[in-house]
């Protein structure tokens, strides 16, 4: 049954990856909110090395909602698409300030209302900030492995997302991402996979030994 071989690789990865956690550095969901819009085609390394600068200038959403884009823009330029990002930071500290008294939401209605937040971001915020598994956050990790375990043959992250909710207790969504995404960057590499060494061969279709 797919469901019990879930269970069987949650059981091995949390094992394997005790430490296993958001890699985006945050003291608040604030913080989190920010770092996961600058994720966006941008590795957690160097998001991690743009946010402290970006969080001493801008501490909180009211003074990023008066942010000044250029300035805002040098601030994160290595993060990539630096405009476009620089334009959601802005937007969502605005309505922050502007609906939520400055704070982050809580629900995922409200989070998707924010501008830069979709379904996944809102999945990371209140998976990781506010300990709320509303669902399963779907990045390449997550969509690659999911399709190498055969949990799902769907491409599309909302999918992928309602495949695995119904295979995992929903305790464990927010930590069955970084699970996966450990296993992803560690073991399972997309151009090299080191079958020889997971620990989860023998449960997934797709080892090569």
């Amino acid at each position: 049954m797919k469901a019990a071989r879930a269970r069987d690789v949650f059981a091995r990865l949390r094992q394997a990856y005790p430490d296993a956690r958001c890699a985006l550095d945050h003291r608040n969901a604030f913080e989190l909110l920010c770092a996961t819009i600058l994720s966006a085609q941008c590795t957690d390394v160097r998001v991690n090395l743009v946010t402290p600068a970006l969080f001493a200038t801008y501490p909180d959403a009211f003074t990023l909602a008066r942010a000044k884009p250029a300035e805002l823009e040098q601030i994160i330029r290595s993060a990539g698409f630096f405009r476009s990002k620089a334009k959601s930071l802005i937007g969502m500290a605005q309505a922050l300030v502007a609906d939520h008294a400055g704070e982050v939401p809580r629900t995922m209605e409200e989070l998707r209302a924010l501008p830069g937040v979709g379904r996944k971001t809102a999945n990371v915020i209140l998976g990781n900030a506010y300990g709320i598994n509303e669902g399963v956050t779907v990045d390449t990790h997550v969509a690659r492995l999911s399709a190498l375990l055969r949990f799902t043959r769907d491409t599309d992250p909302v999918k992928i997302e309602q495949a695995l909710m119904p295979l995992f207790p929903q305790e464990d969504w927010a930590m069955l991402s970084h699970l996966l995404i450990s296993h992803g960057r560690q073991v399972c590499i997309a151009r090299r996979p080191r079958c020889g060494e997971c620990v989860i061969a023998d449960l997934c279709p797709s080892a090569t030994s």
